[in-house]
């Protein structure tokens, strides 16, 4: 079977996390909204300004120009936050020769304007002769309909010179610009980011609907596995460890030391590989060993499929003496949708489902485990959460390495990907290898017997 064929039959088994709840805006990040948004006014809900400078009527600016400014009298000014006009006072006078560059004595823009205190300083009548001195993000006053910016001004106080004509509602945000009243602003299945967070804080959204956490449980099958965080498989070494840990401290140093395991024991890496993975991705993930017995393996995962979304299994699905997975799916009643793909590595990958739940069972060798869990895991994420987010990305690369083998299956390099070219840093292509997918962000997709050459344009799925 096609690894597309495989992950749409499995997908197809699953039906989509129906529950929601409510979490606090600053907890929502990496959740997945459970319904749209709406919003509730407009975004901005006031006319404001883009820029510090002047509120004026663009009719009475239309011919304003370096060598023949417009003279306007500065009503008060507006700061961000005001709701009102911070009105002038007094008297203000026909400025003198030479208040600002480009005036001379013969400008005829230049007036007197008389006010008392109890005038009022702004009426329907007059706004047409007067300016607000105005802060970017500031209410923008009714009867203006642009703002000049302050570079294109004298600065003034009392009275300004423009020097620059604007159109009607430059530097003039509108009411609704970014969002407008009623509008579905994100809709349900959208994975919550850094933009979507600012959104929902503009819209006044401080609890957010979110689909219930996905919860994974992933189970690392192999009476050769130990646990990193598990002192007592360390062995009676490890007292000593811990004493060398401890002098390092005492001589103020702060390298970790690690301990080698018992001779023919290995840590669990894949197990951590996988959760760190889940989690970073938002979801709930556990994990545990299970030695190779199949009454405790099917125990576990038993117990597992109580509580999951979904099961992950690690090792154990080849064919050798001690490959249990196979007999125990089928002794838990399990599903069996696909084993045998058309790919390298991880060709015995087994898709199951219990109860509507997946089990995805995956080689113990850590790069083919990730890289099939890569393959058909954000499927079932994406399926249960509704969320396209998650689904893997493919694009074509121009290859730009050397790849002189050709391949009986289909083929999965891990490579790095890079302005559209795509290098194969990796020296060894070995299942059981993880170090060289440090500087790796992406595999190609290499058809099966097919040969490869620098400068040919091949398929990249990006790793997630």
């Amino acid at each position: 079977m096609e690894i597309e064929e495989a992950a749409a039959q499995l997908t197809a088994e699953l039906l989509p996390i129906t529950a929601c709840e409510m979490v606090p805006l600053m907890e929502a990040t990496g959740r997945v909204l459970a319904e749209d948004i709406r919003s509730a006014f407009d975004v901005p809900h006031f006319p404001k300004s883009a820029m510090d400078g002047y509120a004026v009527c663009a009719e009475t600016v239309k011919d304003a120009a370096p060598d023949h400014p417009v003279l306007l009298h500065v009503t008060g000014e507006m700061l961000a936050g005001d709701a009102s006009i911070r009105h002038s006072e007094g008297c203000v006078e026909t400025a003198p020769t030479g208040h600002s560059e480009g005036h001379t004595e013969d400008d005829s823009v230049y007036h007197t304007v008389e006010r008392s205190n109890e005038e009022p300083c702004h009426t329907d009548s007059d706004f047409r002769g007067t300016a607000v001195r105005i802060m970017t993000g500031a209410l923008v006053p009714e009867g203006y309909d642009a703002v000049v910016r302050q570079e294109d001004t004298d600065y003034g106080e009392k009275e300004v010179l423009i020097y620059k004509r604007v159109a009607p509602y430059t530097n003039y945000c509108r009411v609704g610009e970014d969002i407008q009243k009623g509008s579905v602003v994100l809709t349900a299945g959208r994975r919550i980011d850094r933009v979507e967070a600012g959104i929902l804080a503009s819209l006044g959204i401080s609890v957010v609907p979110v689909v219930r956490r996905l919860t994974v449980s992933v189970i690392s099958t192999g009476s050769e596995l130990c646990d990193v965080a598990d002192k007592t498989a360390k062995s009676s070494r490890f007292l000593e460890a811990v004493t060398k840990v401890s002098a390092f401290l005492r001589a103020g140093h702060e390298e970790a030391t690690a301990l080698e395991p018992e001779t023919g024991r290995i840590y669990n890496s894949i197990a951590y590989t996988l959760t760190a993975s889940l989690v970073a991705a938002g979801f709930s993930a556990e994990h545990c060993i299970c030695a190779d017995d199949e009454k405790e393996i099917a125990a576990v995962l038993e117990r597992a499929l109580q509580t999951a979304d979904v099961v992950i299994t690690t090792g154990g699905v080849s064919v050798g003496k001690k490959d249990l997975l196979p007999e125990v799916l089928d002794s838990i009643g399990a599903k069996r949708i696909f084993s045998g793909i058309n790919v390298q590595p991880g060709t015995p990958t087994i898709g199951s489902v219990k109860d509507g739940k997946a089990i995805l069972s995956l080689s113990g060798n850590p790069y083919a485990a990730l890289v099939n869990y890569d393959l058909y895991f954000w499927q079932v994420a994406a399926k249960l959460t509704g969320c396209s987010a998650y689904l893997p990305v493919t694009e074509d690369a121009v290859l730009e390495s050397e790849y002189p083998k050709v391949n009986r299956m289909r083929r999965l390099l891990r490579a790095r990907v890079k302005g559209g070219r795509v290098t194969i840093p990796a020296k060894s292509h070995a299942s059981s290898v993880l170090s060289n997918l440090l500087d790796c962000n992406c595999y190609i997709d290499l058809p099966k017997e097919t040969e490869v050459h620098p400068g040919d344009t091949v398929k990249v799925i990006r790793m997630p």
